[in-house]
């Protein structure tokens, strides 16, 4: 028991005061006195530092030593613990001290499991910890933290840059994610150099790092790029995928191997970088990010922006989008090439005419006025009409993207750009289109089927020739680290803008001699092909100076 003792007259300001963290004994010899009641003391908000110094104040007597008071006090701490089978933070709140906590918890969205012993007890989503330490330490409770899930994890090394100096743009976009307190989204065009921004980000927080990659390709391409622009020693920088399974201070992971390992390494960083960040709202992709503490995060993209509307399922867990240039705006600074863009317009043969119409007919009447986005909402709640009406909407497009006509159109303009040296890329959405091309052009031929070796020999050789052809699937879209082009030609995709920033931003890097750019768009004329690439350069997210030829 602690007693302190108050000689001669108290102010009724100080006795309530002293109401709030003891018990009133009474008078005795012309002293007030009070037991300090630390349980008392907690639910009004005092901590041990808060008494301690309400003593000093007053010039208080104390009967006892008030360093047993520290014992008791720590008896009432917000206590934090990471579960690696579970995913969450079990977050554990003495009953007395949970009226002062609720709110925050609400806040954070943690559930609450239930009473264990005068203990209130509830689970958390990681990526909402850091937002709950600053509450709780807001508030003056003290947090018990055994894991050190709030602490700093230092890396046991100082990165720093070298043989490297950042771009004017790169460095305001670093400044702006710092703005945000080291969260956001950083969108820039394929080609200028968002990589580096990471590695910057890196070595200026000088933390321990989990960076997210699409695909093994571009983990090693990070690796690479840690190792030539900073001082980091190797060893310090760890794979994890499903060929190579190494954690380190830094380690890179990809998406498939992230989500797998995410429980059991989600309290060991600091920062979070998320590579092509626009695939993260997939439920599975997601995952990571939700469980990661990482109070820092940056997410880079050539553009978040996504066709079905989950890109904003992104900010909360990232931080919004902090940092965005279009290709038109780096290439007017010089430091992507000036580029025109064409829209090429290609007609169905008489046969795939008389199916098209004949299809679009079918679509009509199963759609029945609906539009797109509301199809896809009630196929998914089991409506038939609208399920077959997906299923028709899927053949026109692949009879358009499959007309022999684009073929043609691609072999013409790629045989027209090869008299004039140029080195071209072809990008198709179909294997089999992508070989017939590739065939007739004596091209270079890339898909997801090509083995990594040949992938490797076929890029080589296309970054050492001067002048050529490389044809592409989507494999060429993002992940790999595809050489110089001059060219480029659009034969069939997706349709989405993203995909079409990220075929542009492939032959964008600046030319000897600032030489421009030129990518071919081939679009069957009087179809939804030729109205979609009109609508795509309509969008606000990023204008593109174009021409049109036939």
């Amino acid at each position: 028991m602690v007693v302190v003792k108050a000689r001669g007259w108290v102010s009724d300001e100080d006795f309530q005061e002293l109401l709030r963290v003891g018990r009133y004994i009474g008078r005795v010899g012309g002293s007030v006195l009070f037991e300090l009641d630390v349980g008392k003391a907690v639910s009004n908000g005092y901590s041990f530092e808060d008494v301690v110094n309400l003593v000093n104040e007053l010039n208080l007597e104390v009967e006892g030593s008030i360093e047993e008071l520290r014992g008791e006090f720590s008896k009432y701490k917000v206590s934090l613990e990471y579960d690696p089978q579970t995913g969450y933070v079990v977050v554990k709140i003495p009953l007395i001290l949970h009226g002062r906590v609720k709110e925050k918890l609400q806040q954070v969205g943690a559930r609450r499991l239930g009473l264990q012993n005068d203990v209130v007890v509830y689970k958390l989503l990681p990526y909402m910890l850091p937002t709950l330490g600053k509450l709780l330490q807001a508030s003056g409770l003290s947090i018990e933290d055994k894991q050190g899930l709030l602490a700093k994890k230092a890396l046991p090394f100082k990165p720093e840059l070298v043989n490297v100096k950042l771009r004017d743009y790169q460095e305001e976009a670093l400044a702006k994610w710092f703005e945000n307190n080291g969260t956001g989204i950083i969108a820039l065009p394929t080609g200028s150099g968002k990589t580096l921004i990471g590695i910057a980000a890196l070595t200026r927080i000088s933390e321990r790092t989990l960076i997210v990659t699409y695909t093994r390709e571009q983990a090693l391409q990070w690796r690479e790029a840690i190792l030539k622009y900073t001082n980091t020693p190797g060893h310090m920088v760890g794979l994890l995928y499903s060929e190579e399974k190494r954690i380190a201070p830094i380690t890179i992971t990809t998406y498939q191997s992230g989500f797998r390992v995410i429980r059991e390494i989600a309290h060991q960083y600091s920062l979070l970088i998320v590579d092509e960040v626009h695939h993260l709202p997939a439920d599975k992709f997601r995952f990571i990010a939700v469980h990661a503490i990482a109070p820092y995060r940056m997410g880079l993209s050539a553009t978040p922006y996504r066709e079905d509307g989950r890109h904003e399922d992104l900010f909360p867990l990232l931080g919004g989008i902090v940092y965005y240039k279009t290709p038109s705006e780096l290439s007017e600074r010089g430091y992507l090439a000036k580029y025109v863009v064409y829209t090429v317009k290609a007609r169905l043969n008489p046969e795939e005419w008389k199916t098209y119409l004949e299809l679009r007919t079918l679509f009509e009447k199963y759609a029945a006025g609906r539009p797109f986005d509301k199809l896809v909402e009630e196929a998914s709640r089991g409506d038939k009409s609208a399920a077959e009406a997906l299923r028709i909407h899927s053949k026109i497009r692949m009879l358009l993207a499959r007309s022999k006509s684009k073929i043609e159109k691609a072999v013409e303009i790629a045989r027209r750009e090869l008299e004039k040296g140029g080195k071209i890329i072809i990008f198709t959405q179909y294997v089999e289109q992508a070989e017939e091309i590739a065939k007739r052009l004596n091209a270079w031929l890339l898909t997801g089927e090509t083995p990594v070796d040949e992938r490797r020999k076929a890029l080589e050789e296309f970054k050492a020739a001067k002048s050529g052809v490389l044809v592409v699937t989507t494999v060429g879209d993002e992940g790999l680290d595809i050489p110089d082009a001059n060219v480029g030609i659009i034969v069939s995709g997706t349709g989405s803008r993203r995909q079409f920033i990220q075929r542009l931003g492939r032959i964008l890097r600046p030319k000897p001699g600032g030489g421009e750019a030129r990518l071919y768009e081939i679009v069957i004329e009087k179809t939804s092909e030729e109205f979609q690439a009109r609508k795509r350069k309509s969008m606000d997210l990023d204008e593109f100076s174009s021409s049109s030829s036939s």
